[in-house]
């Protein structure tokens, strides 16, 4: 089934508090996350919350990677989605556990724009000028 991208879900638990709270910590490990899935980065939007919690964004050409903690529930919530050929491995998810430090991990992988039985772009333009006629 070919697809446009992928998009990996994963949900970090037992994190270390103090980590998932380290703005710069965080920042650190998406950037190399899109390392790991040779990611072209574009521009990275990084935020601390107070009490506590951080966001990070990181947007590459072949999509985007973010990050959004819960110091308070040692949880964090990773996207991992790609347009990339190249799949994605077990690798980038043991890297944001093992720096995040989580106890449990869970994941799913999505399929995105998987285009088969669907009218492509050129398609629609060309259906729509049939049917004006």
């Amino acid at each position: 089934m070919k697809a446009l991208g992928q998009h990996l879900l994963i949900e970090l638990y037992g994190c270390d508090r103090d980590i998932l709270d380290n703005l710069e910590h965080v920042r650190r490990t998406l950037l190399h996350a899109a390392e790991l899935v040779s990611a072209s980065i574009i521009q990275v939007v990084a935020h601390k919350f107070q009490p506590h919690g951080v966001t990070v964004v990181v947007a590459i050409a072949e999509s985007h990677l973010s990050v959004h903690t819960w110091p308070e529930y040692g949880y964090a919530a990773v996207d991992v989605f790609t347009c990339s050929t190249e799949p994605l491995t077990e690798e980038v998810q043991d890297y944001l556990v093992e720096s995040m430090q989580a106890t449990d991990a869970t994941s799913v992988e999505l399929k995105r724009g998987v285009l088969a039985g669907r009218w492509a772009p050129s398609d629609r333009a060309a259906a729509a000028a049939v049917a004006s006629r």
